[in-house]
């Protein structure tokens, strides 16, 4: 790594030129720089606003699993089978299906030799279950915080091996000229406001920065994590399915799913209105209190919100809505008293049989579950939270985006040398087997290294050279950005557009979609973008930063509600997205609710969101078959040397 500085638009910026750059330190992003270490390419290091930050290290549930090939018993399967599970979820690319599949053993014995616990037979097989969407036993689980042991096997990983960590560095910008990368701006958050300005010259960025987390105000995502797909749409990257997300019930005074256990144990559902007053309200939408309460055991394992369950288990998730965004209250899972009318007998027989094998045909719904999942109850309590003595409070909360940044079979995006991968990388359609997300990040950035490994060689630097591409590239965008500082109002609020428009999204843009309302939108993002460095008011210089954070936000809610309006347009409810009409089905209980039906439409498309002259935009494209490939040996190992060659 070198060192040296710039000028650009009258300031001084220090500069850092290395061969490879990895942005986040989450699974994703420490995999990435430990592969491209191990495959020769040491120059790397890591920019990230925070070590202890992300969803990789701050997020879990009830069961965090992990979704690979199967690897124990008698179970049959092969990668052709895994990839074709993951392409049937719609909307999916064959060849990062099958690279996923392929590429599962591989990584997965990697975490394992790195000492994530996932458990195994005493004759060392990975057992499995059975996780939604799933027709095998491919899931495997090391517990509730599985993603965060996996970040902490890999950081140690990296740590040994010196790899470098910019931390307390936010990225604001990629640097991109005739479609290749050449650098990154970043801020330096120890140097308030603009002083803090720092350049990565750099030909090889691998995004690992996650999922869009800052478009909604009901999130589960760990507060603080924001995204930056904002900052790859601007750069110039094609971004692809970003209307395709799970959606689920979640606690968010402390973010966490209420998934599995949490649901079956058949807590009691209440609101309280603006003056306290508190009403147990599925009654009012279920003819019996066992039908209302077969619908919450059935949210365990079918926790994300799909349009084909809106009469079944999904119901409870547009209830949920209604009470906190339609009526204005506050929805709370209360386990300390049993839900009125809760008769065991009268139950189906898939939740009382449950019930009755797990010993827990008992009083309370907390007692249930201490009995089945004690740690579900210490989770909580860790975190300020006695579910013995108060409710949980919880929303229809935004869990994962199933799109993101396009991606080729090596997780390259459409700009040379700019890498995406983890849920930043949009490899995924309308449904996906569970614990899918974490085997995608692990091969994603393996693919990314590999890549550049294989088929580049490390970078040059040239000073004069960067210079002038700065010059070019940067100046117009920077002298904007700098003027705001100029126009600081003490009176101002920094954060407010930002909260405005994560509410109008949770309202409106969320698993409930009318296609006005998304013009609306489409319309307020636009005129708030337009002269946003003029019209934004900093409270101090030390919010240079985070104004840069809310035009990422709002960059990316505009092209979230882009891709959200043309496939509500054109092909109505589908996955999590229920599109709302007047002249629609009635929803059981919920007599106002009408809505397109869900139709099995498109899956053979993607939905491709760009930046361009004519502003954000989007349209559909053919997804990419599953290969068909040659597996005779001898022809593959000739190839294998071929591409391996840069590595020799």
């Amino acid at each position: 790594m070198k060192t040296t500085s710039i000028c650009c638009a009258g300031r001084t910026i220090p500069v850092y030129a290395l061969d490879a750059l990895v942005i986040g330190t989450g699974c994703a992003g420490y995999n990435a720089a430990d592969w491209l270490y191990d495959l020769g390419r040491t120059d790397v290091a890591i920019v990230t606003e925070g070590i202890k930050m992300g969803t990789s290290r701050n997020t879990g549930s009830d069961k965090q699993t992990y979704y690979k090939l199967s690897l124990a018993s008698d179970e049959a399967d092969s990668v052709q089978e895994m990839a074709q599970t993951l392409f049937s979820g719609g909307s999916v690319n064959g060849d990062t299906a099958l690279a996923e599949a392929a590429g599962s053993v591989r990584s997965f014995m990697k975490l394992v030799n790195l000492g994530v616990p996932f458990p195994c037979s005493e004759y060392g097989e990975y057992v499995g279950y059975k996780t939604d969407h799933d027709p095998r036993q491919r899931a495997t689980s090391a517990g509730p915080l599985t993603s965060r042991f996996m970040t902490e096997a890999l950081e140690r990983s990296v740590q040994k091996k010196g790899i470098r960590i910019f931390n307390q560095m936010q990225a604001v910008r990629l640097l991109v000229e005739a479609g290749k990368m050449f650098g990154l701006l970043a801020l330096d958050l120890t140097r308030p406001g603009a002083d803090g300005l720092t350049l990565f010259a750099c030909p090889h960025i691998i995004l690992a920065t996650g999922g869009p987390a800052g478009v909604y105000d009901a999130s589960v995502y760990p507060c603080g994590h924001v995204g930056m797909t904002g900052m790859a749409l601007e750069a110039g990257a094609k971004l692809v399915n970003l209307q395709e997300w799970q959606y689920g019930l979640a606690s968010i005074d402390f973010r966490w799913n209420v998934s599995g256990t949490y649901q079956q144990v058949l807590p009691r559902y209440i609101s309280v209105d603006a003056d306290g007053v508190e009403r147990e309200f599925l009654l009012d939408y279920f003819d019996t209190p066992a039908q209302a309460l077969d619908a919450v055991f059935l949210k365990g394992y079918q926790w994300p919100f799909d349009v084909r369950k809106v009469q079944g288990s999904s119901i409870i998730d547009l209830i949920v809505h209604h009470e906190t965004i339609d009526l204005g209250r506050r929805v709370y899972m209360d386990f300390r008293t049993d839900p009125t009318g809760l008769d065991f007998s009268a139950l189906s027989e898939e939740t009382f049989r449950y019930l009755k094998n797990s010993g827990a045909l008992t009083l309370t719904p907390i007692a249930r579950l201490a009995h089945m999942n004690p740690d579900a109850i210490e989770l909580y309590r860790a975190h300020g939270i006695d579910l013995t003595t108060e409710p949980l409070r919880v929303a229809v909360c935004a869990q994962h985006n199933n799109g993101g940044i396009a991606v080729d079979v090596n997780w390259q995006t459409n700009i040379q040398g700019l890498y995406a991968a983890g849920e930043c990388a949009g490899t995924f359609g309308v449904y996906r087997p569970g614990g899918s997300a974490l085997n995608a990040c692990q091969v994603g950035s393996m693919r990314a290294a590999e890549h550049i490994a294989c088929t580049t060689k490390p970078a040059l630097f040239a000073p004069k050279q960067l210079e002038e591409q700065v010059e070019r590239v940067l100046t117009g965008w920077l002298v904007d950005a700098l003027e705001s500082l100029n126009h600081c109002d003490v009176h101002s609020t920094s954060y407010t557009m930002r909260r405005e428009m994560q509410k109008r999204m949770s309202a409106q843009a969320a698993h409930i979609r009318q296609p006005e309302a998304l013009q609306a939108l489409c319309d307020a993002l636009d005129a708030q973008l337009q002269h946003f460095f003029r019209d934004y008011r900093l409270v101090s210089p030390g919010g240079f930063a985070q104004m840069l954070r809310t035009r990422d936000v709002l960059l990316t809610q505009r092209a979230v509600v882009s891709s959200m309006t043309l496939c509500a347009q054109q092909w109505g409810s589908r996955g999590s997205g229920l599109v709302l009409d007047s002249a629609g089905v009635a929803c059981d209980g919920l007599r106002d609710y009408r809505y397109r039906p869900p139709q099995e439409v498109g899956m053979d498309q993607q939905v491709v969101t760009e930046w361009n002259s004519d502003g954000i935009s989007s349209s559909f494209a053919p997804v990419r078959p599953i290969p068909a490939r040659d597996s005779w040996f001898e022809n593959v190992w000739r190839e294998y040397r071929t591409r391996t060659a840069g590595l020799q």
